[in-house]
C-alpha cells in the first residue's frame, strides 16, 4: 500500500463534503483514525477498507492503486457518451414507432416536408459555400499557388462538412418538433384517457396543421452534441478570421508611424491619421467580439456599440479630410522633372538591327556622325539595359528597369510633401537615333526587312496550321470509312 489510499480518501471526503469526524461516525472508527488514514501514518484495516468501497462505490483496487479523479473524470466520460448514444437510439425507436403508427397519406406527407427542407437547405449550402469561398479566395490569394490551392482545398472540404452536418441538424430538430414532440404529446394524452381512441394519431383531423413549437420535452443528447461541434467549427473559422484582423491591425499600426512622413501635407496628413486611428479602433472592436464569443466572455455591448458608431463618423471625417487634401495636389505628367536622358553608341554596320521588339517611339535626326548615337528619355529613377546580340543580325535591345525601391520611395514622400503626385513610368519614354543619312536609310531597311521575315514566318505558319487541319480531318474521314468497313464486315459475318 502506497500514500495513493490517502490522496484518494482526502479527495472522496471532500467530494462528499464530509467531515472527518462524521466519516468516522459512519465507519465507527475515531477522528483520529480518520486523521492518521489521511496523513499516511497508519492504515485501515480490510474490513473499514471494504467499507469505504461499498459507501462510496469503488473498487479496492482503484481506492489503493490509482487516481481517483481521473477515474472519476473516465466514468463521467463514458456516461455521456453512452447518454449521447442512449438519445440517439432512443430518436430511431421513435422514428419508427411514430412512421409505424402514420397513415400511407401521412407518412407521405412526411417524406415530402423533409425532402423539401432538404432542397431548401441545400441551395442555401451552395449559396453560401459560393460566398464564403470567394472571401477565403480573397483572404489567402497573396499566397504561392501551390500553397493557395492547397489551404483553399482544406477550407472548401471544412466548409462543406460543416454546412452538411448544420443542414441535417436543422432537419432533424424540424422533423422532432413537428412530429416527434407532437407524437409524445398525443401518447401522454392517451395515457391519461383510456377513453380516447388508441390510434388516434391516425384519424386526428389537425396532424396537418401542427403549429410548429417547441413544448418543453428533453432535448437529444446527441443533437446537442452536433451543435457544439458546429460552434466548434465557427470558432475555428472566427479565429481565423481574427488571425487576418489581427495583421491588418498591424499594417494600420505600422502605417500610423509611417504617415509622419507625410506631416507637411497638411490637412491631407491630419485626415490620413484619422483613418487610419479609426480603422485601428474598428479593428480592435472586432477583434475583442471575436474572442469574447470564441473564449464564451461576455461583452459591454453598450460601449462597443458606441465606440463603433464613433470610430466610423471619424473614419468618414477622416477620409472627407484626406479627399480636401489632395485637392490641394498637384498632378504632374512627364516632363523635364521627372525624365532623364542616357546616351549610348554603336558602331554602325550594315545589317544593324535596333529594337525588334518594341513600340517606342523613334525619332531619326540627321547628323554628321558616322557612328550610331542613341538617346533614351526615362524615368528619373530607372537605368537603362541592353543586350547586343551579334549571333543574330546584329541585333541591339534596350529596356528599363527600376532597381531602387529606397531611392523610389523617398523621392515618392518628398513628392507628396511637396503636395506633387508623379507618376512613375518603368517605360522608355523616347528613343532619338542622331546618324548620317545613309546609316538612317539602313536602319529603316533592316528594321522594314525584320518586320516582311516575321510577317513571311507568320504565314508559313498558318500554312503549316491549315495543312495540319486538313491532313486531320482527312485522318477523322479515313478512320470513319475504316470503322464502317468493319461494321458491315461483321454483320454479314
Amino acid at each position: 500500500m502506497n500514500n495513493r489510499f490517502s490522496e484518494n480518501l482526502k479527495k472522496i471526503r471532500k467530494e462528499n463534503n464530509l467531515s472527518q469526524e462524521q466519516l468516522a461516525d459512519e465507519l465507527g472508527v475515531s477522528r483520529q483514525a480518520i486523521s492518521k488514514w489521511e496523513s499516511a501514518v497508519a492504515y485501515p484495516e480490510m474490513d473499514k477498507i471494504i467499507a469505504l468501497c461499498d459507501k462510496f462505490n469503488l473498487n479496492i483496487d482503484d481506492l489503493l492503486h490509482k487516481d481517483i479523479k481521473e477515474i472519476k473524470g473516465e466514468e463521467e466520460s463514458k456516461k455521456k457518451i453512452n447518454i449521447i448514444v442512449d438519445d440517439f437510439l432512443k430518436f430511431i425507436t421513435n422514428t419508427i414507432n411514430l412512421l409505424s403508427n402514420m397513415s400511407t397519406k401521412s407518412k407521405i406527407k412526411c417524406i415530402f416536408e423533409q425532402i423539401i427542407i432538404a432542397f431548401i437547405l441545400f441551395f442555401i449550402s451552395m449559396f453560401l459555400n459560393l460566398i464564403i469561398g470567394n472571401i477565403f479566395s480573397n483572404i489567402v490569394s497573396f499566397l504561392p499557388d501551390k500553397a493557395y490551392i492547397f489551404i483553399i482545398n482544406i477550407l472548401n472540404s471544412i466548409l462543406t462538412i460543416a454546412l452538411l452536418i448544420i443542414s441535417i441538424v436543422i432537419i432533424i430538430h424540424i422533423f422532432k418538433i413537428r412530429y416527434l414532440d407532437y407524437y409524445e404529446e398525443i401518447k401522454k394524452d392517451i395515457n391519461n384517457n383510456e377513453e380516447k381512441d388508441n390510434n388516434k394519431i391516425l384519424s386526428k383531423k389537425t396532424e396537418n396543421k401542427i403549429i410548429i413549437r417547441d413544448p418543453n420535452h428533453s432535448e437529444y443528447k446527441f443533437i446537442n452534441a452536433l451543435f457544439k461541434f458546429i460552434i466548434s467549427i465557427i470558432k475555428f473559422f472566427l479565429l481565423l478570421f481574427g488571425l487576418f484582423v489581427a495583421f491588418i491591425l498591424i499594417c494600420l499600426f505600422a502605417s500610423f508611424i509611417t504617415s509622419f512622413l507625410v506631416i507637411k501635407t497638411g490637412l491631407f496628413f491630419l485626415g490620413l491619421i484619422t483613418t487610419i486611428l479609426s480603422s485601428s479602433v474598428i479593428a480592435i472592436i472586432i477583434l475583442l467580439l471575436i474572442l469574447n464569443f470564441v473564449f464564451n466572455r461576455k461583452s459591454n455591448k453598450k460601449k462597443i456599440i458606441w465606440s463603433f458608431i464613433l470610430s466610423l463618423v471619424l473614419f468618414g471625417i477622416g477620409c472627407g479630410l484626406t479627399f480636401v487634401g489632395t485637392l490641394s495636389f498637384d498632378i504632374i505628367d512627364n516632363n523635364e522633372k521627372t525624365l532623364k536622358t542616357i546616351t549610348k553608341e554603336y558602331d554602325m554596320k550594315d545589317n544593324l538591327l535596333l529594337y525588334p521588339h518594341s513600340n517606342y517611339n523613334i525619332e531619326y535626326i540627321k547628323a554628321d556622325n558616322n557612328n550610331i548615337k542613341v538617346e533614351y528619355s526615362i524615368s528619373k529613377y530607372c537605368q537603362i539595359e541592353e543586350h547586343y546580340n551579334k549571333d543574330n543580325n546584329n541585333t541591339i535591345t534596350a529596356w528599363p528597369y527600376c532597381n531602387n525601391p529606397t531611392k523610389i520611395i523617398r523621392n515618392v514622400i518628398k513628392n507628396i510633401n511637396n503636395k506633387e503626385i508623379i507618376p512613375l513610368n518603368n517605360e522608355i519614354e523616347k528613343i532619338t537615333i542622331y546618324t548620317n543619312q545613309s546609316n538612317i536609310d539602313k536602319l529603316k531597311n533592316n528594321y522594314d526587312n525584320y518586320l516582311k521575315e516575321i510577317e513571311k514566318e507568320n504565314q508559313e505558319r498558318n500554312n503549316y496550321e491549315n495543312r495540319i487541319n486538313e491532313l486531320e480531318n482527312k485522318n477523322n474521314e479515313l478512320q470513319q470509312q475504316v470503322y464502317d468497313l468493319e461494321e458491315k464486315l461483321n454483320n454479314k459475318e
